[in-house]
C-alpha cells in the first residue's frame, strides 16, 4: 500500500493524502496504552503515512511526548510534522488539571491561552522538547474561533493579540528556518477566511467544516485559499463519527436532520457499491486547494480502515449522483 502525495508549492512541503491526527493517541475520551499508541503510529508509517499532526492541547502534552520515541531515528526530511501554538501548558494539581472527562490518564497540566509573540515562542520551546526535534514543519495558531472562546468579543481580543504578536513570531521562526510554514488550526471557516485575507499564511487546518455533510466552506473560503496558494488540510472528515456509523456529530449526539442526511448519503453510496467511509475520505481531496486529510485513529483497526479509505477508488458516477440529489455541490473546480 502506497499513499499518493501532494506537493504544496508555497511551502515546498510534500503531504501524503492521509495524515495522522494524534489527539486520539493521547487518551481522548478513553485511555490508550503506550503500546497501543505506538502500534497505531507504526501501522501508519508502514502504510506510508508521512504527515503527523499534534498539539500541546492533545493529552496536555502526551501526544507530543508519544511521538518522540516514534520519530527518533527516522530521517527528519522524510515526514511532515505539525504542531500548534496559542496555549502553553503549566503544571497544576490533579483536581485543577484541564479536560476532566475528555482526557484520561494525562499529565496534571492546564493550558494558558496566549497568542502573543512571547507566548508563541514559549509554547514552541516546550513542544520541541517534548517532541525531541529541533524544528517543526508547520506551526499552526490553534483554536482562533468562537467555538473555542465562547463569543465573538473574546475571539476578537485573541485575534488582536495574534495579529499584533503571535503572527510576527511565526514569521520570524519561518525566516530562521525553525518552521517551514505558518499555519492555522481552526474549527470555523469564517475566521479562517478572515485571516487568510489579512495575514501571511501558508497552510490552514480546517476541522470538520468541509465534509460530505458540510460544504459551506466551498462557497468562499476554499476559493480564497486557492487564490492565495494556501494549502488546506481537512481534519475530522467523518464529522467525529457519524459518517463511519458512530453516534456522534461534532462531538455531540447526532441531530435528527443530520442523521437523515447521513442515511441518504449511505443509500447513494450503497447503490454504487461504495463504502460511505471511503467516499467521506475521498470527497475533500477532490478540491484542488486540499493537500491532505487527517482523520483520527484510536486503534490499529481504525488506522487500517483509514488507509483503505485513502487508497479506495470512488467512481465519478457516485459524485454525479450525490450532486444530482443536492447532497454535494454540482461542480468542484479542477
Amino acid at each position: 500500500m502506497h499513499l499518493k502525495t501532494r506537493l504544496h508549492a508555497k511551502s515546498g512541503l510534500a503531504f501524503t493524502e492521509l495524515g495522522l491526527g494524534t489527539a486520539p493517541l493521547a487518551n481522548l475520551y478513553r485511555s490508550v496504552s503506550e503500546t497501543e499508541a505506538r502500534a497505531i503510529m507504526d501501522a501508519a508509517w508502514a502504510g506510508s503515512v508521512r504527515h503527523f499532526d499534534t498539539a500541546p492541547l492533545y493529552g496536555l502534552g502526551l501526544a507530543e511526548s508519544r511521538l518522540n520515541p516514534f520519530l527518533r531515528g527516522k530521517d527528519r526530511d522524510s515526514y511532515v510534522l505539525a504542531s500548534k501554538v496559542g496555549r502553553w501548558l503549566k503544571a497544576t494539581t490533579f483536581e485543577g488539571r484541564e479536560g476532566h472527562g475528555k482526557w484520561f490518564d494525562v499529565p496534571s497540566r492546564v493550558g494558558v491561552y496566549d497568542y502573543s509573540y512571547d507566548g508563541v515562542m514559549r509554547s514552541l520551546e516546550f513542544s520541541l522538547e517534548r517532541l525531541g526535534v529541533d524544528r517543526i514543519d508547520i506551526l499552526h495558531a490553534h483554536d482562533l474561533d468562537v467555538w473555542t472562546h465562547g463569543s465573538q468579543d473574546k475571539l476578537d481580543r485573541w485575534l488582536g493579540q495574534f495579529v499584533e504578536g503571535g503572527h510576527r513570531a511565526l514569521h520570524d521562526l519561518r525566516s530562521q528556518g525553525v518552521i517551514r510554514a505558518i499555519g492555522l488550526g481552526i474549527n470555523e471557516w469564517q475566521t479562517a477566511q478572515w485571516l487568510a485575507e489579512r495575514a501571511d499564511l501558508d497552510v490552514i487546518l480546517l476541522a470538520g467544516r468541509y465534509t460530505l455533510l458540510e460544504q459551506e466552506a466551498a462557497r468562499s473560503f476554499l476559493p480564497v485559499a486557492r487564490e492565495k496558494g494556501i494549502g488546506v488540510i481537512i481534519g475530522g472528515p467523518y464529522n467525529s463519527g457519524v459518517l463511519v456509523g458512530k453516534e456522534f456529530y461534532n462531538y455531540d449526539r447526532v441531530p435528527p436532520a443530520v442523521a437523515e442526511r447521513a442515511k441518504r448519503l449511505r443509500a447513494v453510496c450503497d447503490s454504487h457499491d461504495v463504502n460511505l467511509t471511503d467516499a467521506a475520505f475521498q470527497f475533500p481531496l477532490r478540491h484542488p486547494a486540499v493537500v491532505s486529510v487527517i482523520p483520527g485513529s484510536q486503534s490499529v483497526a481504525e488506522m487500517e480502515g483509514n488507509l483503505r479509505a485513502a487508497t479506495a477508488t470512488v467512481p465519478e458516477a457516485l459524485w454525479e449522483d450525490l450532486a444530482s440529489q443536492g447532497l454535494i455541490p454540482e461542480a468542484v473546480p479542477a
